[in-house]
């Protein structure tokens, strides 16, 4: 299989406000950027959208080196969070609705046809990757101010 690496990030002004989010897929030389947001958003909305839309452009099942700075995201899927919360019904541990049960599921659904391995990467520092991600998503969110 393929190996691909894939660094997403997403933001939000007002939380819920104008989002954004951006990803950088990279696959031996090549390597893409992507963007886009959204009106009325939240900030874990665009995380969970960014790394949807990179693994959407994906043709072929790969392996993928997910790097994000949202514990939300690595933590859901890392940790089994989100396969549990659909597994209940979208009801987490304390009883609570999941939140963002329409993107978990896209999500879920993508990562069974790829393997995934997850890097939480501490945001606004020393990545590069990391930081232009967060330019493009914050870009994408002061288009709808």
């Amino acid at each position: 299989m393929k190996q691909v690496t894939i660094y997403t990030d997403g933001a939000c002004s007002g939380n819920p406000g104008p989002g954004g989010w951006g990803a950088i897929l990279m696959y031996g030389a090549h390597k893409r950027e992507l963007s886009g947001g959204e009106a009325d958003t939240t900030n874990n909305r665009m995380e969970l959208t960014a790394v949807i839309r990179a693994l959407s452009l994906l043709k072929e099942p790969c392996i993928v080196e997910l790097w994000s700075d949202s514990k939300y995201v690595i933590d859901g899927l890392s940790k089994g969070w989100a396969k549990g919360w659909k597994a209940k019904g979208w009801v987490k541990s304390d009883k609570k609705p999941a939140l963002n049960p329409d993107l978990w599921d896209e999500l879920l659904r993508l990562e069974s046809v790829h393997t995934l391995r997850y890097h939480w990467v501490k945001g606004h520092a020393e990545n590069e990757f990391n930081n232009r991600c967060d330019e493009l998503a914050v870009a994408e969110s002061r288009k709808f101010r």
